[in-house]
């Protein structure tokens, strides 16, 4: 009994101390994103970094692989936020344009389904199509944050949802309470940014 005991208080508390390192930084990336400051993405790179091995831990291979893709992205999004406005000044917060949702629309059914397929057939996942899925919303809130569009915080409410029971299924539970609590930064991101854009736009018909 004792045992089972401790079993379960470990696991609570984290299976090893990098996941608590990742857990704290990966608040510390989405909290900075939602203020839009640039140091979202070295926080953000250092984090990814550190959950591609949780993740592949966990045989949670699409997530572990989207770390790195994130790593990536994080990158691409740090030049795109300082010089990604008009004569390379910071770039503003926008709505996304239609043929960014269509991007979107068209790469997260192809993206669950075919990479899904691969898990389920070619390795130990035992979620696959939620795994796949929860990438590939995770990839295309990620290609509208680093386009700083107003609209990604909906896709990441919509993946966090999912993505709390299936860490807690995986046993990842400090990881699972993570993404609870970026639920929460997600509504409070996109009440920010609506904030800032509304500031932007009411700035733009006051006369010069």
């Amino acid at each position: 009994m004792s045992q089972s005991l401790y079993e379960l208080w470990t696991s609570a508390a984290g299976n090893t101390p990098l996941e608590w390192v990742a857990v704290l930084t990966g608040f510390a990336c989405v909290w900075l994103a939602a203020r839009e400051s640039l140091w979202n993405f070295p926080v953000a790179i250092f984090s990814c970094a550190l959950y591609i091995v949780v993740y592949f831990q966990q045989a949670l291979y699409s997530d572990s692989m989207l770390q790195i893709m994130f790593i990536g992205l994080s990158m691409y999004g740090w030049y795109e936020w300082l010089y990604g406005g008009r004569s390379k000044t910071e770039l503003p917060v926008s709505h996304t344009r239609r043929w960014e949702w269509l991007v979107c629309g068209l790469f997260i059914p192809a993206f669950t389904f075919g990479f899904g397929y691969y898990l389920d057939n070619y390795t130990q996942d035992t979620v696959p199509y939620w795994d796949s899925f929860t990438t590939a919303g995770s990839l295309a809130a990620q290609f509208l944050m680093m386009r700083k569009r107003l609209e990604n915080w909906w896709l990441w409410i919509i993946v966090d949802i999912i993505y709390v029971p299936i860490l807690w299924h995986k046993q990842l539970y400090p990881t699972s309470v993570l993404y609870a609590v970026y639920l929460g930064l997600a509504a409070y991101g996109y009440w920010e940014w609506r904030q800032a854009l509304r500031k932007a736009e009411s700035s733009s018909l006051l006369p010069a």
